[in-house]
């Protein structure tokens, strides 16, 4: 049983990436503009398009668990540091805590790396 919640908490945690890779293509002058507005330069649209596609595809069938649950933990840090840090806003607030949470749930995946039904699993044997 464990094999099969460790899949479907893969993909779960893998979800929320994909969706927001997929909606900063369909928005990408307008997700521009918003990073710019924090300071940061629009060209990081690209590594962070790439990251939020090809990590949570990799966590999903199992290949490079580990470096893809580190890189997206650390994003989720970054993120929630950047962007997130209106503490009097509650809803920011939460959001903030909700990207610490993924983070804690990247890096116990990156520890404990995947099980039976992954790639690195096969590959390992």
């Amino acid at each position: 049983m464990s094999n099969v919640v460790d899949l479907i908490s893969r993909i779960f945690l893998s979800l929320v990436f994909l969706v927001n890779g997929y909606s900063k293509i369909t928005n990408i002058d307008g997700t521009i503009g918003w990073m710019e507005m924090y300071g940061l330069p629009g060209i990081f649209i690209y590594p962070a398009i790439i990251l939020e596609l090809v990590a949570p595809i990799l966590l999903i069938i199992g290949y490079y668990v580990r470096l893809s649950s580190v890189a997206l933990g650390l994003f989720c840090l970054a993120t929630a540091v950047i962007f997130l840090n209106d503490f009097a806003d509650p809803m920011t607030l939460t959001n903030f805590l909700k990207n610490i949470a993924l983070a804690g749930g990247f890096f116990i995946l990156a520890i404990n790396g995947p099980k039976e039904f992954s790639l690195d699993h096969r590959i390992s044997k």
